[in-house]
């Protein structure tokens, strides 16, 4: 793992990280994979993502990297480990044949590295390198679990609480975005990525978007409709995805009616919000429905004053699934838009790049290496983000094939 030289670039801030933050982001990690067998940790369970017990290891590494090498002074724990974790370095399609800790040795690293951390940050003004590593460790638990649903069916059994009844609006329609300016991008004031960095002024046309994510029973229309069928609703690069992987409906959706999640297969609910879509599949759908997915600049401005608390969204992990779209009256944007944050990832028609004025911050690895290289943009978070990483500002990136993210989207158009 590489640590470069930002000699010139403050890690700290003012004040350090809780201990009791670190404490409890690394419970939950073990709490994640208490449940799985060790063979199931070590093993490859898609060449899309890495095992298990892989990503054990690289959070260990990326604390020791940053906290103990690069703010601390010390020499990494383990020198011979650091390229094996390197994310950059060391594409997913291959990690199961680097000579990675297995699940024991993993957890003694995890335990080793934080306990000399916990040195470091004793001493040391930490916030902003504390925060990047407690927020690594929470995007990771994402990435596993989006590893666990792809595991064969059975292999994860999560422990999901018994859900409760809830008074639901679940009638579609648009809201109206009138056309202005807004501020967009991280405001300054805490923690955030160099991607959403630096807040500038965006001029937006009016628009209109849908008040509700795209449902289940919207998506089974489309399908029922031939959408997978209709070249015309498809782009280019969508239909020969869709022609040469045989796609004919989302990816966790049986040919029986059925929907799985983790060990379970039900029949599909249309008031889940429809997920694990791809880019060109929403943007299909979108062109079905005569309407186009908003710009990422059209998602930000709409989920201005969308509250991340207890009651106004569906995060943090241990629904371990959705819940029935407008489930949170009481998340709603200032523009009356519901669940912009929390159950689904929501696609944009925008691709990945750098705000005016960006600068990498503190790697360039983070960002700025996946810029204008076709990813395209999604924003809001689902139920497996944790609350520190769900932020109307926050930009995750993918392909547009991809499908294994905890996605879905709504749909805009021009008012």
């Amino acid at each position: 793992m590489r640590s470069p030289n930002f000699k010139t670039v403050p890690l700290g801030g003012a004040g350090s990280l809780p201990a009791e933050q670190m404490a409890e982001a690394r419970a939950r990690t073990l709490e994640l994979i208490e449940p799985i067998a060790v063979h199931d940790l070590e093993r490859v369970h898609s060449r899309l993502m890495s095992p298990l017990v892989w990503d054990l290891g690289h959070i260990a590494a990326f604390e020791d990297l940053w906290i103990c090498h690069r703010l601390g002074g010390l020499e990494p724990l383990r020198p011979d480990l650091m390229d094996v974790y390197d994310a950059f370095e060391s594409p997913r399609a291959s990690r199961g044949e680097l000579p990675f800790l297995r699940h024991r040795e993993a957890v003694a690293y995890l335990g080793a590295v934080r306990e000399r951390a916990l040195g470091v940050l004793a001493r040391e003004d930490a916030s902003f390198v504390g925060s990047m590593v407690l927020e690594h460790e929470h995007q990771h638990n994402e990435t596993m679990l989006q590893t666990m649903q792809l595991a064969d069916t059975g292999t994860v059994a999560p422990p999901r609480p018994a859900r409760t009844q809830m008074a639901l609006e679940r009638r579609q329609r648009m809201v109206r975005v009138a056309a202005g300016t807004f501020e967009m991008g991280d405001d300054g004031a805490g923690f955030a990525y160099d991607n959403e960095r630096p807040r500038h002024t965006v001029d937006v046309p009016a628009f209109e978007i849908d008040r509700l994510p795209v449902s289940n029973g919207d998506y089974l229309e489309f399908v029922e409709d031939g959408g997978y069928e209709r070249r015309e609703l498809w782009s280019r690069g969508g239909w020969v995805w869709r022609s040469e992987a045989r796609v004919t409906r989302p990816l966790y959706w049986t040919a029986g009616g059925g929907e799985r999640r983790f060990e379970r297969i039900e029949a599909i609910d249309r008031n889940m919000p429809a997920m694990h879509v791809s880019w060109f599949e929403a943007d299909a759908f979108a062109r079905w429905a005569d309407k186009r997915l908003p710009t990422e600049a059209e998602w930000e401005k709409a989920a201005a004053g969308t509250p991340v608390e207890p009651g106004a969204c569906n995060i943090d992990q241990l629904t371990y699934g959705p819940l029935p779209v407008g489930a949170f009256p009481r998340g709603a944007s200032a523009y009356g838009v519901l669940g912009m944050i929390g159950d689904a990832w929501e696609w944009t028609a925008s691709e990945f790049a750098g705000y005016p004025g960006f600068r990498a911050h503190p790697y360039r690895e983070y960002s700025e290496a996946f810029f204008d290289a076709g990813y395209k943009v999604l924003r809001g978070g689902s139920w497996a983000t944790r609350p520190s990483v769900a932020r109307a500002t926050f930009r995750n990136w993918d392909f547009p094939q991809r499908r294994q993210i905890f996605c879905g989207f709504r749909c805009a158009r021009d008012a």
